[in-house]
């Protein structure tokens, strides 16, 4: 397993802390450098005032600087973790909208992956993943995006479920970094077919996809599942806990079923209260 490069977005909340521990123990084996960021604005100022504070006003000066203490706090915090000698550290501090920030620091810092947690300082129930989380997995493309509920400790996960529907032809980029996930800890990947068309079988270029995905996986611990015609969430959710699932992988394709589980209404209309770290791969 080679080095990786893992930016872990922070807001300096309590969930944003609970997911940088989990980013450590996930990759606790392997040679990782983390870039922790910190986007922050000034309040009063939107985009429609059309004017942007600038460096060396008040305003922006005060923001900076509680961006920058509070950056220095959880470096502090993150030294009071057991030390992992294979684990280096780099701080972003950065005047931006949150969304803009991390595709930035994804360009500069050719980064493998993003561990964020799932809401923000503010922890509303309606929004249950954050519309920040959301927004990155919306709009990042270019690496996979994993999401930690609050509550959520790190355990070397060992059942992940990883829902299709087998509609569209796989790659390998696309899955290698659940299977990285799977081997790295010994974990089972639980493939899940979701009965779309409610027929109770696959047809001729379902069946041809899924070959594809078992032929990728090979090598790799894995079973295939097929689910009844449930509510997608509901589904997923009972899965889960008949197998004690402790990470959902999917896959974002443009326009698949990830979208409408992820835009707002939907995840409330599922109740689809994530307990798991949830793994969402790209088709970049």
């Amino acid at each position: 397993m080679m080095d990786k490069r893992v930016l872990l977005p922070t807001d300096y909340s309590k969930n944003a802390f609970n997911a940088i521990k989990y980013a450590l123990g996930l990759y606790g084996d392997v040679q990782c450098d983390f870039y922790l960021l910190n986007a922050y604005q000034v309040s009063g100022y939107t985009l429609e005032s059309m004017r942007v504070p600038e460096e060396g006003e008040p305003l922006y000066e005060a923001a900076k600087k509680e961006s920058e203490e509070g950056m220095e706090r959880l470096l502090q915090m993150i030294k009071l973790l057991p030390e992992n000698h294979r684990h280096r550290f780099h701080a972003i501090c950065t005047f931006n909208s949150f969304v803009e920030a991390v595709a930035h620091a994804v360009r500069k810092n050719d980064i493998d992956a993003i561990v964020m947690g799932t809401k923000g300082a503010t922890g509303s129930m309606a929004k249950i993943f954050g519309t920040n989380t959301v927004r990155v997995m919306e709009y990042i493309k270019q690496c996979p995006v994993m999401a930690v509920p609050s509550d959520c400790l790190f355990v070397p996960p060992k059942e992940i479920v990883f829902p299709t529907d087998f509609r569209h032809s796989f790659q390998k980029k696309e899955i290698k970094d659940l299977m990285e996930i799977a081997n790295l800890h010994g974990a089972r990947i639980n493939v899940v077919h979701l009965d779309r068309d409610k027929d109770g079988k696959l047809n001729d270029s379902e069946e041809a996809n899924k070959k594809l995905l078992e032929d990728i996986l090979d090598g790799t611990d894995y079973e295939m599942h097929f689910l009844p015609p449930v509510k997608l969430g509901k589904g997923i959710e009972g899965f889960l806990e008949s197998k004690e699932g402790d990470m959902v992988a999917f896959l974002n394709r443009k326009h698949t079923f990830l979208r409408t589980i992820l835009s707002n209404p939907l995840v409330k209309e599922i109740g689809y209260d994530p307990k798991v770290p949830i793994l969402e791969l790209n088709d970049n």
